[in-house]
């Protein structure tokens, strides 16, 4: 049977979700092969996998060779330069997207400001949110919010962060309140942490980072009662500890790794490949507050 354009798109997302550059390439090849390299919606999935593979390059080579774009191709090369860090290209294909004539939607901005929050600008993010509200008429969601106290709450202002939560026109959710509390724990706010963490664990008294968070703001702070105190509700209430892990594919087979688990066949390797990067990590640090000195 000859695979048609549905084929495809599932194909690509189900590489993207698991980062599988080879087989990802090897449908694209397929994509030319069978003719379906021009179709809009295989178009818009490649860029995509490409983008979540790691393939930044080649993401945006797919993306230029959609003849006429859509609003779901804009957004899918906007998010992956968001998502890789690159602000500066996002802005750039969401200027040129104007220019063009395609009208940004919500889910442009969303990708718009995390760009912005990945690079700290706090300042840019307020302006873009501000455009998205009174240019575009879009009403802004829990995401959206939600960047803007983040990259607020990481640059240290807090109240500011506060004053956006207050002026929202609905409650804030757990995304919000982490949002805050990450930028606490960064700069050491009691009160403010302290607020953050009981708000999130009152919508959802079993969020582990709530508590760990909270324990390290008190910890910080020197109140060891209250860290006590934290670990105890934890185990009044059952909270367990959710286990870390990845997957990463090399050499066709699937290596799982999971969070203080020596079980790895290869763990003395990767014990020895850890301390390489951190002592590489180190070397580097030290030169580069030689060279500021």
């Amino acid at each position: 049977m000859q695979p048609d354009d549905l084929t495809f798109v599932p194909l690509f997302t189900a590489c993207a979700s698991l980062a599988l550059l080879d087989e990802g390439k090897q449908a694209n090849a397929l994509v030319i092969k069978y003719g379906f390299d021009s179709d809009l919606f295989v178009s818009n999935a490649l860029v995509t996998m490409y983008s979540k593979c790691g393939e930044i390059v080649n993401s945006e080579l797919a993306f230029g060779q959609i003849s006429h774009p859509d609003i779901v191709s804009w957004n899918a090369t906007i998010a992956a330069f968001s998502q890789h860090g690159l602000y500066d290209k996002a802005r750039y294909y969401f200027d040129h997207m104007v220019i063009v004539g395609v009208t940004p939607d919500g889910i442009t901005f969303l990708n718009l400001l995390s760009a912005c929050c990945r690079a700290g600008k706090v300042d840019e993010t307020v302006i873009l949110f501000d455009l998205m509200v009174r240019s575009y008429a879009i009403i802004p969601r829990s995401e959206h919010y939600s960047c803007m106290v983040d990259v607020m709450s990481q640059a240290g202002q807090l109240r500011r962060a506060c004053k956006v939560i207050q002026d929202m026109p609905f409650k804030a959710d757990s995304r919000i309140w982490g949002a805050l509390l990450v930028g606490c724990n960064i700069h050491s706010n009691l009160k403010l942490g302290e607020q953050a963490a009981w708000s999130i664990l009152n919508l959802n008294p079993y969020n582990f980072g709530a508590y760990v968070m909270m324990s390290n703001i008190y910890v910080a702070a020197g109140k060891w009662k209250d860290v006590k105190r934290v670990n105890v509700l934890m185990k009044e209430r059952g909270v367990k500890k959710h286990t870390a892990y990845c997957c990463v594919e090399i050499g066709n087979n699937v290596n799982c790794f999971v969070g203080g688990d020596p079980s790895h066949p290869n763990i003395y390797d990767i014990q020895d490949a850890s301390m390489m990067i951190t002592l590489h990590m180190k070397a580097k640090g030290n030169s580069e507050e030689e060279a500021i000195s």
